[in-house]
């Protein structure tokens, strides 16, 4: 299950939209406030936001997206519209796709997919293969032991630059910097969160993929 993050001005205009992207298998959570917003990315690290522009500055989702800013790290985003504010955006906002009124849920789920798929570097060629755990990177797919395991994006993208460095040591700092990005402005902790969430999904007694290295950071073992 993907998690969402759907930021707007008015929680009960998006409600249906969150009940129903639900039924379609996605875990979407609703902030109406530009700082809530801020905080729910950093300590819930959701998959992509959904971000209602209405042309206002003042508006939630400009808010935060004004805050944001642009880099490698950002969950993508997709723009919610309507018809009548489309000449009022602000093509500088950091926007990955656009849905404009009336939002069907449908075409949002399919989209959300298919930013994903885009987002996560579908394509990329062969799979990262590390004993039992086997990273997809056409497909965005994680499996131990031919079990497909459900990874949020920070996980997988903190999991896939681990794998692919193999053996180095990496701070949390440089981990910060390489998977959050130069402007993710959160504490260097949101790293141990990330590594030991992901280390419960992919480790068990038979398992073990990523050391902590005392005193300095973690590193993807050699040989899993």
């Amino acid at each position: 299950m993907s998690d969402l993050l759907l930021i707007a001005d008015d929680y009960h205009k998006v409600r249906r939209l969150s009940s129903e992207l639900a039924d379609r298998g996605f875990d979407c959570l609703i902030a109406v406030d530009s700082d809530v917003a801020a905080k729910e990315v950093v300590e819930r690290s959701p998959d992509l936001l959904l971000v209602a522009i209405n042309g206002v500055r003042d508006s939630a989702g400009v808010k935060y997206l004004a805050k944001r800013g642009k880099g490698q790290g950002h969950p993508p985003v997709i723009g919610l519209l309507s018809i009548d504010n489309l000449d009022n955006i602000d093509p500088s906002l950091p926007v990955d796709d656009f849905v404009v009124k009336p939002w069907d849920a449908s075409e949002i789920a399919l989209r959300v997919r298919r930013t994903l798929r885009r987002f996560n570097g579908a394509g990329n060629g062969k799979p990262i293969e590390c004993g039992d755990l086997v990273i997809d990177l056409d497909n965005c797919e994680v499996t131990v032991s031919g079990k497909l395991v459900a990874l949020t994006f920070r996980e997988y993208e903190l999991l896939k630059f681990l794998a692919s460095n193999k053996g180095n040591v990496f701070t949390r700092c440089m981990l910060l910097d390489e998977v959050w990005g130069h402007d993710y402005f959160g504490g260097d902790r949101t790293v141990d969160v990330h590594i030991r969430r992901l280390r419960s999904k992919i480790e068990d007694s038979n398992h073990t993929f990523i050391d902590t290295v005392r005193n300095m950071g973690y590193r993807f073992r050699k040989t899993a």
